[in-house]
């Protein structure tokens, strides 16, 4: 829960709410870790942080689904969030709410938004005919159909027919609403590629879209006509505002929204952009409240350059990835290697390559042999130096300065691949240092202050790269925190208390004379056999 904490400012994000259609698969996790490690770089600075997860549990592909699975629905449901909830714990994913579309307290948040919608007359009953994917919850234009009338998106699915009654949400009428909020709010959708998909979407014209379904039990009923059942999206976005509810309180809007609305971020795969983008801030409008921050769409994983599908017998399983690897290394690798906000892709042989070389060799090496040194030269203890007589063009110094901003800013700008990348640049430097100044010769010629000046500056890059890692890292932070005797635990809620941004983010923190830990491997080099079949 956020606390009190040195920084009153909230910060929200939320990840999509997972349609349990299935067990997670990797789409998933990326996106999950993504909001984890903004969540934690916010919680670091002493902000109170809302990280908002959860599954959206409607809709006819659930209920078909369930039967063919001989369950019922709701079982169906409670079985496969479990393997949600279990893969964020070995992720290390530090979610704050878990939020369930089929919680009783969201029938009673998303009764009273169809209320005032309705209450605006933006809901009508009207005659809808046309192609649906069961698979998208979603009517498709025939143009937009591949061949045999197959989905564009499910491309080995079949569309179906439907001709209904259904109520409608006037969307149409808030077409110049949601340009003027585009040309107002340039950066309420992200990246631009996303932003201009949008905008030329909006362009054409927006149509009313249906919000029910008949001839479906598996949903909430309209609270207006119960033969009819609320379509999934309507009630599946309105999980965020139930989210953010505390647990004792009563289900209303107000109690909802108090604290930590507007949401600062939504985070979302660029499938369900649209959604985001336009259906949700034109309900919230109609509804009378203030619209989120951000809306960002992130690409799509491809593994060794093709689409994963379980027809093409490629896919990833998230499980398996992290109980062989750790929860570090995949959160690493998808955090690096991909820019976030493009299509990116796994592949087995660079995935243990980055992690050898950036957190066995790099990091991990540099600060073992350092320890070494520290231990044989400095009786085991951090080397007394006054980090604050350091010269600011120092070699490690000058690089260690600067990086904190730089970090922040890229972590603000969801540049997750920057924010690694900039810190490595002061781990290699810090490599090249010891390199060139090779402290063991300095210490068998007797320049004891040489020696310890040398390893002090790369004893304190390491722990200012570990510190700003952190987000991206928890538990290798944790380990090299402890390795040069600091006390630290950067899974706790309230860290920017505790390990304060100012303090922490400031090359120069590790104190003289303090013991330092015991020197062992913070990252084991993975070999190659290791490898998933």
């Amino acid at each position: 829960m956020g606390s009190a904490t040195a920084d009153n400012t909230t910060f929200a994000v939320t990840t999509p709410l997972y349609y349990v259609n299935g067990l997670p698969h990797i789409g998933s996790a990326y996106t999950t870790i993504a909001a984890d490690v903004i969540a934690r770089f916010h919680r670091l600075q002493g902000h109170s942080v809302l990280m908002i997860t959860g599954t959206d549990e409607h809709g006819q592909k659930i209920q078909r689904t369930a039967q063919e699975r001989n369950k019922a629905p709701q079982e169906h449901c409670d079985e496969i969030v479990l393997g949600f909830q279990s893969l964020w714990q070995q992720l290390n994913i530090a979610y704050d709410r878990f939020s369930r579309t089929t919680a009783p307290r969201h029938e009673a948040i998303v009764g009273e938004f169809f209320q005032r919608v309705w209450e605006q007359d933006d809901i009508y009953v009207g005659h809808q005919q046309g192609w649906y994917c069961v698979s998208c919850e979603e009517f498709k234009e025939e143009r937009d159909l591949l061949a045999e009338k197959r989905c564009p998106i499910h491309t080995n699915k079949v569309v179906e027919w439907r001709d209904e009654q259904n109520y409608f949400f006037r969307l149409s009428k808030y077409q110049q609403q949601l340009e003027a909020l585009y040309a107002e709010r340039p950066d309420f959708i992200q990246p631009a590629t996303r932003r201009n998909e949008v905008l030329s979407f909006v362009e054409q014209g927006l149509q009313d879209f249906s919000i029910s379904r008949v001839n479906l039990d598996w949903g909430f009923p309209v609270p207006t006509d119960p033969k009819h059942t609320l379509y999934v999206w309507f009630d599946a976005l309105l999980g965020y505002v139930t989210a953010l509810l505390q647990p004792e309180e009563e289900p209303t809007l107000e109690n909802a929204i108090a604290r930590w609305w507007p949401i600062n971020l939504h985070l979302i795969g660029k499938d369900i952009l649209r959604f985001h983008a336009v259906y949700w801030p034109a309900m919230l409008m109609s509804a009378g409240l203030p619209l989120p921050g951000r809306v960002f769409g992130h690409g799509f994983l491809t593994k060794d350059g093709q689409k994963m599908g379980k027809s093409l017998g490629n896919t990833l399983d998230p499980v398996d990835l992290v109980s062989r690897y750790g929860a570090d290394a995949v959160r690493y690798y998808f955090t690096k290697e991909i820019e976030f906000g493009r299509d990116g892709d796994f592949n087995e042989d660079r995935f243990i390559n980055i992690l050898n070389a950036d957190l066995a060799n790099d990091l991990g090496n540099l600060l073992n042999r350092t320890l070494k040194m520290a231990g044989r030269y400095c009786n085991g203890q951090v080397p007394v130096v006054d980090s604050a007589s350091i010269s600011p063009a120092h070699f490690l110094k000058s690089k260690g300065q600067g990086l904190a901003a730089v970090a922040a800013a890229a972590y603000e700008d969801l540049a997750f691949s920057q924010v690694c990348e900039g810190i490595l640049t002061l781990v290699r430097a810090s490599n090249k240092f010891l390199d060139d100044k090779a402290p063991w010769s300095l210490y068998k010629q007797g320049q004891q202050a040489e020696t310890e000046a040398v390893l002090y500056a790369v004893l304190e890059s390491v722990r200012l790269a570990a510190y700003l890692l952190s987000p991206v890292v928890p538990g290798l932070a944790n380990a090299i925190y402890s390795q040069l005797g600091l006390t630290a635990d950067f899974n706790q809620n309230d860290v920017g208390t505790h390990l304060p941004y100012a303090d922490h983010s400031a090359w120069g923190y590790l104190p003289p004379g303090q013991p330092l830990g015991e020197a062992k491997p913070i990252f084991q080099r993975i070999e190659v056999g290791e490898r998933i079949p």
